[in-house]
């Protein structure tokens, strides 16, 4: 056999296994890897506080404020629910409108009755897991495993920051003396730019609260700050997270009765924000922290869905940017980095640099 293609097939093989080895890992491998990216994001306070006490009480004061931020979210988000809870009869009763409305229409349409669309539902309904007492189930099951989860993560994140040195130290021991420097920058680059990325994405979730929470109250949604908070947490889920949480703003309005004018004004409020995240805060706040070309950053996606589901979009960015780190360190592998990466236009990024060194900020 030619030696090209036998080192082709070997690829090959390779890829298939690697693939396949990430799908079946999922459990194991999805609360690692989040425990790996917030424990990098949370280095550079526990360095600082490192200096003031020891590691493990600093590890877990880094750890409380993350629980306490997210706590703090979660209450913030109940709150809304509260209060939009006084006008649940009447969303129930603007909804049951829309459902009968949509009946009545299938059945002009299609000549499928009323009665016989609701024993098509319950039929589907017993069919799909066991009707009201499955979903409870499912959804039990659901919010016991997250939780476990987030306990796995919050372990991995105490683990990771007290254990750095020797994971440090155990890599620089498995690399040449004549690497050593190279796989400290490679290391030091991979974390830098991981607590960036994250940090950046934090920042311009609060940034978009505060634009979707104004564009919401001018277009007189109920709840708008609900909405606002919703439509920013969900845009970690890259390109699909935004659309989604305007989609459930639009379905918000209508149940609440809002008319044309106020879906309209829901669907510019989105408009404006994204163009502004996109021209502005994207390119100030995240800036060229992940330098990924469009086009692996769409497959890295879509392979990330497929392989870990929605954990596994929100992973992918960060991810691609530090194998892309790697591959960069790698000479064998720096054709990969090339292929990945985006060059910069000076032109394009001149006013970011500016605003930033307003800040004394350097992209």
């Amino acid at each position: 056999m030619d030696f090209s293609l036998k080192a082709a097939i070997q690829r090959l093989i390779f890829l298939f296994a690697l693939f396949a080895g990430l799908y079946f890992a999922k459990p194991f491998l999805v609360p690692v890897a989040f425990g790996a990216l917030l424990a990098m994001l949370l280095l550079p306070v526990a360095l600082r506080l490192e200096k003031k006490m020891n590691r493990a009480l600093a590890v877990l004061l880094c750890i409380a404020g993350l629980i306490l931020i997210l706590s703090g979210i979660i209450a913030l988000l109940s709150w809304q629910v509260s209060d939009m809870a006084g006008n649940a009869a009447k969303m129930e009763q603007q909804v049951m409108q829309m459902i009968n409305t949509v009946k009545q229409q299938i059945s002009t349409s299609l000549g499928i009755s009323p009665q016989k669309q609701q024993q098509m539902l319950q039929q589907q309904q017993q069919s799909g897991g066991g009707g009201l007492s499955g979903g409870i189930t499912h959804f039990l099951q659901s919010f016991v495993g997250m939780l476990g989860n987030f306990v796995l993560v919050l372990v991995y994140i105490f683990l990771f920051l007290y254990f750095r040195n020797r994971l440090k130290g155990f890599i620089l021991r498995k690399t040449k003396t004549e690497n050593q420097e190279s796989v400290r920058d490679m290391i030091d680059k991979s974390q830098e730019v991981a607590g960036k990325y994250i940090s950046g994405l934090a920042l311009m979730i609060v940034c978009l609260w505060v634009l979707y929470g104004i564009g919401f109250t001018i277009a007189g949604v109920k709840g708008a700050l609900f909405f606002a908070i919703l439509c920013g947490l969900l845009e970690i889920i890259p390109f699909i997270g935004n659309i989604t949480g305007t989609a459930i703003t639009i379905l918000g309005v209508v149940a609440q009765g809002g008319g044309p004018e106020m879906i309209i004004a829901v669907a510019v409020t989105y408009a404006i924000v994204q163009t502004f995240q996109s021209y502005v805060l994207e390119p100030l706040i995240v800036g060229a922290n992940v330098n990924i070309n469009p086009l692996f950053t769409i497959m890295v996606i879509v392979l990330g869905e497929l392989l870990w589901g929605v954990p596994g979009m929100i992973l992918a960015i960060p991810l691609l940017a530090i194998a892309k780190i790697i591959c960069d360190h790698v000479p064998e592998l720096q054709p990969y980095g090339y292929l990945f990466g985006e060059d910069r236009k000076k032109g394009n990024t001149q006013w970011v640099d500016k605003i930033k060194g307003w800040f004394g900020r350097k992209s």
